[in-house]
């Protein structure tokens, strides 16, 4: 499963595979859902998410809380999924005219599908991008981490991003040995336009220097280009795990992949011919344009200085925040004890509008969740957590505030029930 599809594999006889096809579409077609509380539990148990946390940062930052901006949130937890809702998403995307069967051998005699007819799902339009960088922020992710906007099948870019991890690789790795592993992901999110993220783990203590690092070998790019020797070694790389026989599932998954999503495919050597006909001046273009929308992520225990092609400080991005609070808004404080005892405390203010949510931290800085813009609220007892589509939440709970009750009534009265959910109970307290 990534963040665009979902896949059934199986291998083994004739027989073998076309039993666990047909269960697989039997299943879809009417969802076994008296099993939604024991598999919530093996969900939570398992913990993992559709793309690594750093990647998934990467793209929440970029979108906000919608499409592939979902990819770091936990959401409801799967305990809170009403069987309704599980439903609906098989409606919309588990049918016959959303799906592709992929076969490395003939069809078995006995294959049935018994999948319902439905509508493919439009993707032809690009997602709206909420922050188009270039910006360094803080996340709790494991390392730093790079993102580039632009046209995944530029051969000119694919080229230029390959050359970058490698350097990278013999970089952070075989010269200063700071970090074991420099990956690379890819993500559509459009027609000709989609996200590619460099993510690199780090040493103990090393993170910071990797984070820079990480800025350096990008802007060296822009500044020097890349040689004819780099671009020749990609190619060559390219083409032996291409071509190679073991590559052909994973062709056959592309091929699926672009038909569902609207995607053109190319076959293997109708790329190679393209990126051999690359330049080193087509590289270097096409990287320092995908330059212009870079967003760099840092763990949040490290802070960065960094500089942009014509020497200006790299900003620092984040919510999008006010310095004053709204004049006509009802105002909630901390604790009488949390002010005498804190500067932070004594400054933070809650606001609750009829056009929505403010909060005022230590800081200063003013964040706004309208409620028309209210992706969910998590409720938390006698609290809510409130989630924006910018990507911003506002707690509204007692161990922030006092005297919550009317911020909270104000809150459900404003959100659509189907937007309210209680807070996971598969989660402990203490658990991230």
């Amino acid at each position: 499963m990534t963040l665009s599809l979902t896949d059934f594999t199986a291998s083994g006889s004739d027989e073998q595979v076309a039993r666990f096809l047909t269960r697989v579409c039997e299943a879809l077609s009417s969802l076994p859902l008296d099993r939604l509380e024991r598999e919530a539990g093996v969900l939570a148990a398992e913990g993992s998410g559709i793309t690594d946390p750093t990647s998934a940062e990467l793209l929440s930052f970029r979108y906000g809380s919608v499409g592939a901006g979902l990819a770091s949130w936990d959401g409801p937890g799967p305990d809170r999924i009403p069987a309704e809702a599980v439903q609906d998403v098989a409606a919309r995307y588990f049918h016959a005219d959303n799906a592709v069967l992929i076969l490395t051998g003939r069809p078995p005699a006995e294959l049935r599908l018994p999948l319902p007819r439905g509508t493919r799902p439009d993707r032809a339009g690009a997602q709206p991008v909420l922050n188009p960088g270039p910006v360094w922020f803080q996340a709790v992710v494991p390392g730093p981490g790079l993102a580039l906007r632009g046209d995944l099948d530029d051969p000119a870019l694919v080229l230029a991003l390959a050359v970058l991890q490698e350097r990278l690789r013999q970089r952070a790795r075989h010269q200063e040995g700071l970090s074991y592993d420099v990956a690379g992901t890819r993500m559509h999110t459009g027609a000709g336009q989609g996200e590619y993220t460099l993510c690199l783990d780090a040493r103990e203590g090393k993170k910071q220097r990797v984070a820079e690092l990480l800025w350096q070998e990008a802007l060296r790019m822009a500044r020097t280009g890349v040689t004819e020797e780099e671009l020749a070694e990609e190619v060559v790389g390219l083409r032996e795990s291409w071509l190679d026989p073991r590559s052909t599932p994973s062709e056959l998954g592309d091929a699926a992949g672009c038909l569902l999503l609207g995607l053109d495919y190319q076959d293997p050597r109708t790329r190679l011919d393209a990126l051999e006909k690359v330049t080193t001046e087509q590289a270097a273009q096409a990287f320092t344009t995908a330059l212009a929308t870079a967003l760099l992520v840092v763990p949040c225990d490290v802070e960065v200085s960094l500089g942009q092609l014509d020497g200006t400080p790299l900003p620092r991005g984040g919510c999008t925040t006010a310095q004053t609070l709204p004049a006509d808004v009802r105002l909630f404080k901390p604790s009488l004890l949390d002010r005498a005892l804190s500067s932070a405390a004594r400054t933070a203010r809650l606001g609750i509008g009829a056009s929505g949510l403010w909060s005022r931290d230590a800081d200063g800085d003013v964040h706004h969740v309208p409620f028309d813009e209210v992706v969910g609220v998590e409720m938390q007892g006698p609290g809510r957590v409130v989630f924006g589509r910018s990507g911003c939440l506002i707690p509204v709970v007692p161990e922030m505030w006092t005297r919550i009750g009317p911020a909270v009534a104000a809150i459900d009265a404003a959100v659509p029930a189907a937007l309210r959910y209680e807070t996971s109970g598969l989660v402990a307290d203490g658990d991230d």
